[in-house]
């Protein structure tokens, strides 16, 4: 794991804001490199880092994801729980000016746009999770709990 100095992001202001526990992991960034190399980095189960996917529906509205790195989101069985005919996901250029963040360092803490966020449920079993703290390389670890009282997500079941 990198030495570098945890940087303050939107998320991590959010995070203080709120009075969440969390702890800095900062890693050496690498383009395509996903959860798999986080994991790696942060000696962690890929299972336990915790992606944020920004998706939309067919009316174009957007919505947050958070699912396990080492699972994929079903958007047929989302866009089924939300009442929609497909749900897609976003292109960088929407996802960047919908959060503020770039792909790849998209936190759901701290986002430009307040959007529904839907959280896979198997996620409160873990004890620890990690998600990205707002920029490329860089994790914040807290537990589920804080993550539901700070981001009040709908549970659903997609995972696969």
């Amino acid at each position: 794991m990198s030495k570098q100095k945890a940087p303050v992001t939107p998320a991590v202001r959010q995070l203080r804001q709120t009075q969440v526990g969390f702890t800095d992991h900062v890693y050496c960034y690498e383009e395509k490199g996903g959860t798999a190399r986080s994991a790696r980095e942060l000696g962690v189960a890929e299972h336990s880092v915790i992606k944020t996917l920004i998706m939309e529906n067919d009316h174009n509205n957007p919505l947050v994801v958070l699912m396990h790195g080492d699972l994929q989101v079903s958007t047929k069985e989302l866009a089924r729980l939300t009442g929609a005919r497909s749900i897609v996901p976003c292109t960088a250029e929407t996802a960047q000016k919908l959060t503020g963040y770039l792909v790849g360092g998209t936190s759901p803490f701290g986002m430009r746009r307040t959007m529904p966020v839907y959280l896979e449920e198997t996620i409160l079993a873990l004890p620890k999770i990690y998600l990205n703290g707002g920029k490329r390389g860089y994790l914040v670890g807290l537990t589920p709990q804080e993550l539901v009282r700070v981001l009040r997500p709908i549970l659903v079941k997609v995972g696969i």
